[in-house]
């Protein structure tokens, strides 16, 4: 039967901590707010959109919304827009999953044109079967919706599927989903934060094709 590995991206595949705080408070600064790391800290894994409905208020309504996301994004496209700042271990793993006969998938809340950004780096459709983003599923995570989407476009079932995430909004995801969750402590993340996973890594190096492919057999 096959097999599917599901990447998150924002602290797995990229190492977008920094562009992605330093965008949410240069948004702030522009419209007369401060953004803090714990602001920020809460938003992992969930939409630009309902982190603005959280921290700018719900009574902006949904044209300011949308102006707002937009911008916060254009922010950080320009931060990484020379070369996105791929995860250490990142490529390695990939084709040693690919030689494995994985699936691969792309499973974002973030926003189509930051998330090509990276699979285009990646090698686009050569290296992954499907990717998937904010504007493709209605709840960000811990809704599961992100990653069986994945599967459904990948054509594996779920409990065939091995999530890697950095957030525990994406664990909680991919646990309710039915799929093995491989967590991994990345910039602003805990050990702690990620009990939930089936396994807790330090870095992608520590993830071969074998071991995932041990971990989704047990299931």
């Amino acid at each position: 039967m096959p097999k599917a590995v599901l990447f998150d991206m924002d602290g797995v595949l990229i190492d977008s901590f920094d562009a992605h705080y330093q965008s949410w408070v240069d948004l702030a600064g522009e419209t007369g707010k401060t953004f803090t790391e714990a602001d920020f800290t809460w938003g992992f894994g969930r939409t630009s959109r309902e982190c603005i409905t959280k921290y700018w208020g719900a009574a902006l309504g949904e044209k300011e919304t949308r102006r707002l996301d937009d911008r916060k994004e254009v922010l950080f496209r320009k931060i990484i827009a020379d070369k996105p700042p791929i995860m250490d271990g990142a490529e390695a793993l990939i084709a040693s999953l690919k030689a494995a006969g994985f699936k691969l998938a792309i499973g974002s809340s973030g926003p189509p044109e930051n998330v090509m950004l990276t699979y285009d780096y990646l090698g686009g459709s050569d290296t992954f079967d499907a990717v998937v983003t904010g504007m493709d599923v209605t709840r960000g995570k811990p809704d599961p919706e992100v990653f069986l989407t994945c599967a459904d476009r990948v054509g594996v079932e779920p409990d065939r599927c091995a999530v890697i995430e950095d957030a525990a909004a994406g664990v909680a995801a991919a646990n309710a989903a039915g799929m093995i969750s491989i967590g991994m402590v990345s910039t602003g993340r805990t050990e702690q934060q990620l009990a939930g996973a089936n396994i807790v890594v330090h870095s992608l190096r520590d993830l071969t094709a074998e071991q995932i492919s041990t971990l989704v057999n047990a299931t």
